[in-house]
């Protein structure tokens, strides 16, 4: 650490590091602080010393908070965030709210940074070090209806911003910027890995993993691509957490009410929406995202989430004549069953009985004829309709599950024995 390359093995040697997390007290103007974000895990590859001393000083406290949220309650986190040294003989108790004025100004730069080669990184350590607050979860059976981080997201100085924040996260997801070549984020190892992505990748998979109750996206004997896509798949997950934090007490989740009564830039309408946190978004180009990252096991969750609550997704989903490019991939995850999780699969059954409830689109996929799907390969199918192909694939899902849950009966005599 400091204004050399450093390497993960050097950090236990490191005197910066040692300062650090040592019992003396440093002052805020102590020269130590600038050299301590100094730091490259690759030479630095942009000239804004700001960008890069601010990205660095988040991943520092990115790192520190995973370690105080395992080891301490959220009260004892709070107080690491509030000292204050005082003279000796003064009993000064005022003492400003430092963790929420970290949350806040997180949400800040998330929602007021644009997204360019040159802040990829910074917004990629915003949207993580977000989502290692709400990772308090992972180390409680119960599920947590209140807490300091909840309510700084959902009472404090945060509340404003809750439309800008759901409309960026989404937004980030929608675009799928890859990691810019120059950035650091996805650098090699000699593991194969990235070194900050995978850092951030625990906290993410363990958040996942409560959403899908101890379930994977796929299979472990399933190889998984590095992800290119780091900051899309964060803020993504960054989303559906939020969208599925409980409600309060006195109030309802606001992120949630967002995700749900969102509209599409092209509705002229005048009517007011009667739904606070409302905001418009290009529905066409979410369309296509949702239907191109279908794989993925988030994304089927904003789907079935996006078509059970938000009213005019769904109804804009099922005015699609290319329903075909959104129902494939549900249709392909639901083939390879086998490789994935009954999550998974549950909300793709889901994402199709709630199409399956609207008339138009019964008749529709019937008159949508396909050619040689690749990906079914038990027979060739030369052409087959959209409506007999999912006919098809869904009577293969439920054998499937029943041979694969079939339970051996007992033989008569041996139970009246």
């Amino acid at each position: 650490m400091g204004a050399n390359t450093s390497q993960l093995s050097e950090l236990s040697e490191s005197q910066s590091i040692r300062t650090l997390i040592g019992p003396d007290a440093v002052s805020e103007n102590e020269p130590f602080w600038n050299q301590l974000i100094s730091f490259t895990f690759t030479s630095p590859t942009c000239s804004q010393l700001f960008i890069w001393q601010a990205h660095n000083a988040l991943f520092l406290v990115r790192c520190l908070l995973k370690v105080f949220i395992r080891e301490m309650s959220e009260e004892e986190l709070h107080l690491q965030f509030s000292y204050q040294e005082r003279a000796p003989g003064t009993y000064d108790s005022i003492c400003e709210d430092l963790l929420e004025e970290l949350v806040s100004n997180l949400v800040h730069l998330i929602v007021e940074v644009p997204l360019l080669d040159i802040t990829y990184n910074i917004l990629f350590e915003a949207v993580t070090t977000l989502l290692v607050l709400l990772s308090y979860q992972l180390f409680h059976k119960e599920v947590l209806r209140e807490g300091l981080i909840y309510g700084y997201l959902t009472r404090g100085r945060c509340l404003s911003l809750t439309s800008r924040l759901v409309k960026t996260l989404l937004y980030n997801f929608i675009r799928q910027e890859k990691c810019p070549p120059a950035a650091h984020v996805l650098q090699t190892q000699s593991d194969g890995g990235g070194l900050l992505y995978g850092l951030a990748s625990g906290v993410a998979s363990g958040l996942w993993s409560v959403f899908t109750l101890g379930g994977v996206g796929s299979r472990p004997g399933v190889e998984q691509d590095q992800n290119p896509l780091p900051l899309s798949s964060q803020s993504l997950l960054l989303l559906l957490v939020l969208a599925n934090l409980t409600d309060g007490a006195d109030c309802p989740n606001p992120y949630r009410q967002a995700v749900t009564c969102f509209k599409n830039t092209q509705d002229s309408s005048s009517i007011p929406s009667p739904q606070p946190h409302t905001f418009q978004i290009n529905f066409n180009s979410l369309y296509t995202a949702l239907y191109e990252q279908q794989k993925s096991d988030q994304v089927t969750l904003l789907l079935y989430t996006l078509l059970h609550q938000n009213s005019n997704m769904r109804t804009y989903i099922l005015s699609r004549t290319d329903m075909e490019n959104l129902v494939l991939p549900i249709l392909e995850i639901l083939y390879h069953v086998e490789e994935r999780n009954s999550h998974h699969v549950y909300m793709a059954l889901i994402i199709l009985l709630i199409l399956t409830e609207d008339d138009t689109f019964n008749r529709s996929i019937h008159e949508v004829m396909l050619k040689n799907i690749s990906w079914y390969t038990e027979r060739v199918l030369t052409e087959i309709s959209l409506g007999s192909l999912l006919i098809l694939v869904v009577i293969r899902t439920i054998q499937f599950n029943m041979t694969r849950t079939r339970v051996r009966p007992e033989p008569v005599t041996e139970t009246f024995m």
